[in-house]
C-alpha cells in the first residue's frame, strides 16, 4: 500500500528555477506521464503570474485559434503550454513575440518527444529556447521517502519510474497502468508526432527490442524476423529513441589497436515497461528470468544518467570480448561502471586490462546490495546503487 503524502521533490527542480528566472522560453521535455505538468507547477505555485493551457482540451486549444490575439493579452504572464506538439504553427509566433519582449520566463513549453524532435518545430526559436529534460523518477528522487512509505530501491527497479505505476497501490494496478501506457503510446502518440507505424509491427517491434535489452543491435535479423527492410527497422528504433522509450548505447571510440564493437546496445529505459512487456508478473518471477541482469544493468543506467545528466554516455566492448557496461565523459575526465545482478560479482579476466586502457577516473561495480562497498584489486569498487549515486553527487 502507498502511503504517500507529499509531493517528491525533482532532482531538476532548480534547473528550471534558474531557466525560468534567465531564458525567454523554457522546454521542459520528457515522456508522457513523466511528471512534466506537476513539476512545472510545483515551481511555479507561488507565482500569481502564471496562465496554464493544455492542448490536449479543446477548449484551452480553442484559444490558441487567434494566438498572436491571446498571447499578447496575456504578455504579462508566464503562459506554460503543455502538450505543444499539438499546435506546431504556435512557434513562429512565440519567436516574435520573444523578440519583441525578450524578457526571462516569458513561456514554459511541455514537449513529450526529444529536443531532436522538438528542433524541427521549434528552429525559429535558437538563442531563445532551454531545454530542461524530465526522466520518470529515480532513486535518488525517492529515497527521502523510502522510510516512511516502505520502500527500497527493488520496488522502483521492479515498477520503473512512472510516477502513476509506483505510486500504485499494488503490483496489479501497477501493471494495469503500464499497460495501457503502452497501448496510449502505441496508438495515440505515435501518429499525433506525425510518424506512421502501425501499431502491432511497433508493438512486435517494441517486444523484439525487451528480449534483446542490452545487447548488441542486430538491425538485420530484426528487419529478417519483421519482414521489413534494414532501413525501416532503424526508423522504428529511432521513434522509440526520440520518445523516451529506448535508449541507443553507442559504442566508446578510441584510438587503440584492439578491434572495437561498433553496433550501439539498445535498452528499454523504463524497467517497468521493460517487465510488462516481457510479461513478468513479479518480481520473484524476474529473479528466475533470462532478462535478470540485463534488466538490472538498464535499470542502473537510467539511475546514472538521470543522476549526472551532463555526461556523455558510451559503453566499451572488443571483438575479443573484453568490456566495460557504461562509460562516462565530460571534457577530459571518465567514469567507468560495470553491473552484475549478484552479492558476490564474477569480473572477466580482461576487465583489469580495459581499465588500463580507458583510465577512467573512478570505477564502480554496482550490485542489488545495500551493505558498504569495498575495493577490489584492480581499483574498482564493488558497491550498491544508493553508495554509487552518492559518490556521483561530487560530479553532478
Amino acid at each position: 500500500m502507498c502511503r504517500l503524502q507529499r509531493y517528491v521533490y525533482r532532482l531538476l527542480t532548480s534547473e528550471l528555477e534558474r531557466s525560468v528566472a534567465i531564458n525567454p522560453v523554457t522546454a521542459v521535455i520528457g515522456p508522457r506521464q513523466s511528471g512534466k505538468s506537476t513539476l512545472v507547477r510545483h515551481v511555479l505555485a507561488d507565482r500569481g503570474d502564471t496562465l496554464f493551457l493544455d492542448l490536449e482540451l479543446p477548449s484551452d486549444l480553442r484559444k490558441l485559434s487567434d494566438p498572436e490575439l491571446f498571447l499578447r493579452e496575456h504578455a504579462k504572464k508566464i503562459v506554460c503550454i503543455d502538450e505543444v506538439q499539438n499546435k506546431p504553427d504556435l512557434f513562429p509566433v512565440l519567436r516574435a513575440l520573444v523578440d519583441m519582449d525578450r524578457r526571462p520566463g516569458r513561456f514554459v513549453i511541455l514537449w513529450s518527444a526529444s529536443r531532436d524532435t522538438i528542433r524541427q518545430s521549434s528552429e525559429t526559436l535558437a538563442g531563445r529556447i532551454h531545454y530542461v529534460e524530465l526522466t520518470p523518477f529515480i532513486w535518488p528522487e525517492l529515497e527521502p521517502l523510502a522510510v516512511e512509505n516502505n520502500w527500497n530501491f527493488k520496488k522502483n527497479w521492479w515498477c520503473g519510474g512512472f510516477p502513476p505505476a509506483f505510486l500504485s497501490e499494488n503490483d496489479v494496478q501497477s501493471k494495469a497502468w503500464l499497460k495501457d501506457l503502452i497501448q496510449d503510446f502505441l496508438s495515440r502518440d505515435i501518429p499525433q508526432f506525425g510518424m506512421s507505424v502501425p501499431a502491432p509491427t511497433m508493438m512486435r517491434f517494441w517486444k523484439m527490442l525487451a528480449h534483446y535489452h542490452g545487447s548488441l543491435l542486430n538491425a538485420a535479423k530484426m528487419a529478417q524476423a519483421l519482414d521489413v527492410s534494414h532501413t525501416t527497422v532503424h526508423r522504428y528504433l529511432d521513434v522509440l529513441e526520440q520518445t523516451f522509450m529506448v535508449r541507443v548505447l553507442r559504442p566508446f571510440e578510441i584510438n587503440l589497436k584492439k578491434r572495437l564493437i561498433k553496433s550501439p546496445r539498445v535498452y528499454v529505459r523504463d524497467s517497468g515497461i521493460l517487465h510488462s512487456l516481457l510479461e513478468i508478473e513479479t518480481m520473484s518471477e524476474l529473479y528466475g528470468h533470462p532478462i535478470f541482469g540485463a534488466s538490472w544493468e538498464g535499470w542502473c543506467i537510467e539511475q546514472i544518467t538521470g543522476t549526472v545528466p551532463l555526461w556523455s554516455q558510451r559503453f566499451y566492448r572488443t571483438s575479443s570480448g573484453e568490456e566495460i557496461d557504461l562509460i562516462l565523459e565530460r571534457g577530459q575526465r571518465r567514469l567507468a561502471f560495470e553491473f552484475k545482478a549478484s552479492l558476490s560479482p564474477h569480473l572477466s579476466r580482461g576487465f583489469p586490462g580495459s581499465l588500463e586502457i580507458l583510465k577512467p577516473e573512478c570505477t564502480w561495480i554496482v550490485c542489488p546490495m545495500d551493505d558498504p562497498g569495498y575495493p577490489t584489486r584492480s581499483g574498482a569498487r564493488i558497491t550498491g546503487i544508493r553508495e554509487c549515486l552518492k559518490d556521483l553527487e561530487a560530479y553532478a
